[in-house]
């Protein structure tokens, strides 16, 4: 059996519905084991014996664990998780998802969920484009998509054929 990091992610009470919103996004999303807190915790975790603890969930083959830690400590852009998308069909389709019920557009095809956790939807095109040799194309498709919110592929391909 191979070791993989597992990603941790910190909820106030939110965990078992972040893990019920991923894995209804991504098509391959399971959740798994969820635990619950035990008795005579209450005063040192302020949460209530028999509440969720934890859930296991995994997307795109990344495991995750979504803990009810309490209000102690919030997500911030400082830490994204990126989206590989294979065309603009799937670019709109996470885009519009994760942007579901309360989440934030940023720039350059960031958002935030409505959770607060940071994301990047991104054309797989693209890192292809920013490793040109040619340092114009690059120039163009960098300059191109940092006026964008949601990342938009054909200008992105229109910016690369003309530089």
């Amino acid at each position: 059996m191979t070791k993989q990091l597992v990603t941790h992610l910190w909820y106030d009470n939110e965990a078992e519905d972040a893990a019920k919103f991923y894995t209804s996004i991504f098509k391959d999303g399971k959740i798994g084991a969820t635990t619950r807190y035990p008795k005579g915790h209450e005063e040192v975790t302020g949460k209530k014996a028999g509440t969720v603890m934890t859930v296991d969930f995994e997307i795109m083959g990344q495991q995750f664990v979504a803990l009810n830690g309490g209000p102690d400590f919030k997500f911030n852009e400082s830490v994204s998780f990126m989206i590989p998308c294979s065309d603009q069909t799937e670019i709109d389709y996470y885009w519009d998802k994760l942007l579901a019920d309360g989440g934030e557009e940023s720039v350059c095809g960031w958002l935030k969920d409505k959770f607060g956790v940071s994301w990047q939807v991104v054309p797989e095109r693209l890192h292809e484009m920013l490793k040109d040799s040619n340092p114009k194309k690059v120039e163009a498709v960098t300059a191109t998509f940092m006026q964008m919110k949601k990342l938009e592929l054909a200008p992105l391909e229109e910016a690369y054929k003309a530089a």
